[in-house]
Parts: structure tokens; C-alpha cells; sequence
């Protein structure tokens, strides 16, 4: 996904910045970025792999380097970033969240037009070079960012820093977030409001979808009122969000534990105590003990100095090995009981075989799993959470082939909880994972404990909805 951070202020706004921006560093682990604007020096730019390292290890050392009152900064799940561009608007920077799926699309088109694209990552076009492109063809930073929206297939939230002001445009259908945080004599906008309290900025609100505003140090004008429609993604609540974070005025941590206790009330499992898998398993586990009556115990517990999330290096080989290194048992309680594990979703199912291996080996007398959203049926085509490469990643998908002969039969059949194809594909999924038993959380149980309308969410992963792009616009 990625997260971004600006913050404009009557005085220096480096370490803002710095701190800011580390506080979205859960969002990605592939790249990071910063620039300030000085009257004095101007833009002043570094970007950094993360790959093997942290944010902070890579820009501390270089802090005394920038100056200003004035930054924007980037934890890119994708290329280099920001982006310094001069142009008939003026010389600016910008950042992105995006996921551009016509992207060789539209670079030929704009190539027809005899413009160039010069910045390259892993020989693929950047996104964010591509964003700026369409933003400089509009007579003004409104008219450009429009002209993004309304080209991309896919999703885009940005922030782009001129000599004056930064300014912030969310996703039009706000698939991913901006909130807006104010201080006295600052203003910050962030992917995530856990990037506030320790900087003293309170949130203020959430930029809408398709929403365009300008931050001053003091004030916010809105260029453009937000779009009627959204679709803000589910797996902001189920995953990606640090738990103190708050979404569309609802609190992760908030969530998962609803969503937990929902669970708990309806299983009639029969388990000596429940255990979240680190780290967002954990709110929901919490939940669920609530709900079924039963203790929460620690008897997995992640190793956090040195690994980050798995899912975001960028080989699959490297990502089950963060996986395994990542999580240790608590032998003491495992032995010899009947445990609940609790977990965000299921994607290829590698990571969470593994780790059944590992309880059982552990003593775990039954291992029973419960997941907090329903089963990835569709491969998500907006951030791209769920499959970087082909829809046969998911598991499902490979169980509805050597089902079917075929892995698009019958998808809104195997999507409804409770039809037999959707029971037969569950109890697979145990068998190939070694479960004593699966349950997932049910879409309506899901959209029930964010608690806004199923029509302002992205559920595309489960049930294959979403409006279409044509329908985007209005």
C-alpha cells in the first residue's frame, strides 16, 4: 500500500516531518522518501531502499540536510519517490499511494504527445512520474489532479509540495486515507492519525473521496468538495492500520475487537484460551475472548527489533523466511492445550501453515483458526493487498480450480458463506493447513463491526464488488 505524510509550519518542520513519516512505516518496507522547500535552498530531496533496513536507520544521519518550514514525505510499496518536477505550474514535489493498472496505457498515450518519461524503476515506468505528467497538463494543480482521476484505473492519493503551500488529494473514490492534523502554528496530513499524538497534532478530520484541499500553516482551503460515492478499502480496519489509528471516525483497534466478539459469541468451539497472531490478529483475539467466554493468552509472540511485516518483500522465498523468524511460540502454554489462533485473513495460506506446523510442534493438542474477514476470492485490483501477480496466488483460487477445472466457475457461489460450495472450499482449506478447524468472519459480520454502509466499503476481495470505473466518475 504505502503512506505519505506533509506537514507545513510557522517554523522548522524537519523533525515533523521525520517523525511523521516514520509513524506510517508499517505501510510499506520497499522505499522511503523526503523533501523540504526552503527560500533559501529550495527543494532538497533523499530517497532511500528500505529493503533491509528502517526508515529512521536510513535518515537520521541526514536530517541536519534539510531545512524548511515546509515537507512531504513517502514510504513507497512501489518506486523512488517524491518526484521534484519544473513545470509551467511551477517547480513542486509529489508523493503518491497509487496502484495505476492502465499505467503502460496511458505512458503511450502521453509518448504519442511527444512527452517523455525518464524515471525508472526496476526498467518499469514510475507511477509517480506518470502522475505528474497528467497533473502538469492541467492549467492548474485542481484541473491536473482531476486530469489523474479521471485517466487511472485503479487507485491514487497524493500530496504535492510547492514553494507555498502542500496540497493533498485523496483517492476519488477514497480507497485509501489523508487526515487532516493541526496544531498551533502547523498543519500535517497523513495516510495515518496514529502520526499525530506524539507530535502533538489533533486530528481534525478525513480528506473525502476525491476531495482536493490546500494546507497553509494557517488554515486548510477546500479546492474541491468531496465526491458523493466511496469506497474506502475493509482491509484498512482488517489489516493495514496501526490500531490506535481512526478511519471515516472508526477506530481499528475499535473494530478488530467488535469483530472478535462477534465471532466469539457465535462458536461454540470448545478451546482452553484464544491467541492472536502478532500483530493484527491481536485486537480481534482480544474480542474473542469476550465473546466465547475464554481466556487470552500470549502463546505466539513476534520478534520486533528486527523484522518487519512480511508480506512486503518483494519475493515470496524472503517473505515466508520474515514469516517463520518473525513469530515465536510460548511452548509453556501451547503444551498439551486446545487453542483458538486468530488472524487478519488468508492469502496463499504459506505463511499460516507453517505457523500450524510450528504450534503442533510446540505441543498444541487441537489448533483451531478464526479470521476476521471472509475468504479472498478476488484478487484485489485497487491496492493490491491480496495478489501481485494472478489471482491463483489465493488459495481459493487454486481450490476452485482442482474443484472445477476451472478457477472463475462458480465464484459467487464459493463468496456466499453457508451455500455447499462455500463449505467445501472452508473444510480444504483446513485439510491443506492442518486445522482442527476454519471459520471465517462473514461479509455481513465484517461491514457490521467497521459499521459503516457496505455501499461506502471496498469488498471487492470477497465478493467481487465494486463500482466500475465508468461509474467512478460521477
Amino acid at each position: 500500500m504505502g503512506g505519505i505524510f506533509g506537514t507545513i509550519s510557522k517554523k522548522d518542520c524537519v523533525n515533523d516531518l521525520f517523525y511523521g513519516t516514520d509513524y506510517n512505516s508499517h505501510l510499506g518496507t520497499k522505499r522511503a522518501g523526503m523533501v523540504t522547500f526552503d527560500k533559501e535552498r529550495g527543494f532538497n530531496r533523499s530517497i532511500h531502499s528500505l529493503e533491509r533496513s528502517y526508515f529512521r536507520s536510513k535518515f537520521e544521519d541526514e536530517l541536519s540536510n534539510f531545512s524548511g518550514n515546509l515537507g512531504i514525505g513517502v514510504i513507497s510499496d512501489t518506486d523512488p519517490q517524491p518526484i521534484i518536477v519544473n513545470s509551467h505550474l511551477g517547480r513542486y514535489a509529489v508523493v503518491t499511494v497509487a496502484k495505476i493498472n492502465n499505467l503502460d496505457t496511458i505512458a503511450a498515450e502521453l509518448l504519442k504527445q511527444r512527452m517523455h518519461l525518464s524515471e525508472l524503476s526496476a526498467n518499469t515506468l514510475n507511477q509517480t512520474e506518470l502522475v505528474a505528467l497528467l497533473i502538469n497538463m492541467g492549467n492548474s494543480f485542481e484541473e491536473g489532479i482531476n486530469n489523474v482521476f479521471n485517466h487511472i484505473e485503479g487507485s491514487c492519493s497524493l500530496l504535492v509540495l510547492t514553494e507555498r503551500s502542500i496540497i493533498a488529494a485523496r483517492d476519488f473514490l477514497g480507497r485509501t486515507p489523508i487526515v487532516i492534523g493541526h496544531k498551533e502554528g502547523a498543519y500535517a496530513v497523513s495516510s495515518e492519525s496514529t502520526s499525530f499524538p506524539n507530535l502533538d497534532y489533533e486530528m481534525t478530520r478525513d480528506i473525502g473521496p476525491g476531495e482536493i484541499v490546500e494546507v497553509r500553516a494557517d488554515g486548510v482551503k477546500v479546492l474541491q468538495q468531496p465526491r458523493r460515492r466511496s469506497q474506502v478499502c475493509s482491509f484498512l480496519w482488517i489489516y493495514y492500520g496501526f490500531p490506535a489509528s481512526t478511519y471515516e471516525g472508526v477506530n481499528v483497534e475499535e473494530m478488530r475487537e467488535r469483530n472478535g466478539r462477534m465471532l466469539g459469541k457465535a462458536d461454540d468451539t470448545e478451546a482452553d484460551f484464544v491467541c492472536g497472531i502478532p500483530d493484527s490478529g491481536v485486537g480481534m483475539a482480544v474480542g474473542y475472548a469476550q465473546g466465547h467466554g475464554i481466556p487470552y493468552r500470549r502463546a505466539v509472540l513476534k520478534y520486533t527489533p528486527t523484522w518487519p511485516r512480511s508480506f512486503t518483500p518483494s519475493d515470496q522465498a524472503r517473505r515466508n523466511l520474515v514469516a517463520k523468524m518473525k513469530l515465536i511460540p510460548n511452548k509453556a502454554f501451547l503444551l498439551n492445550h486446545r487453542v483458538v489462533f486468530c488472524d487478519d485473513s488468508i492469502v496463499r495460506g504459506t505463511q499460516l501453515r507453517d505457523n500450524v506446523r510450528m504450534f503442533y510442534e510446540a505441543g498444541a493438542k487441537e489448533v483451531h483458526v478464526r479470521i476476521s474477514c471472509p475468504p479472498l476470492v478476488y484478487g484485489c485490483p485497487f491496492i493490491g493487498f491480496t495478489s501481485s501477480k494472478s489471482d491463483m496466488e489465493l488459495i481459493t483460487r487454486r481450490i476452485i480450480q482442482d474443484f472445477e477445472g476451472d478457477d472463475k466457475k462458480n465464484l459467487d457461489k464459493y463468496a456466499t458463506t453457508g451455500t455447499p460450495e462455500y463449505k467445501r472450499m472452508v473444510n480444504e482449506i483446513a485439510n491443506r493447513l492442518g486445522l482442527s478447524s476454519l471459520q471465517f468472519s462473514s461479509l455481513e459480520s465484517l461491514v457490521e463491526s467497521i459499521g459503516m454502509p457496505k455501499c461506502k466499503l471496498c469488498t471487492h476481495c470477497f465478493d467481487g464488488s465494486s463500482y466500475c470505473h465508468e461509474h467512478d466518475k460521477d
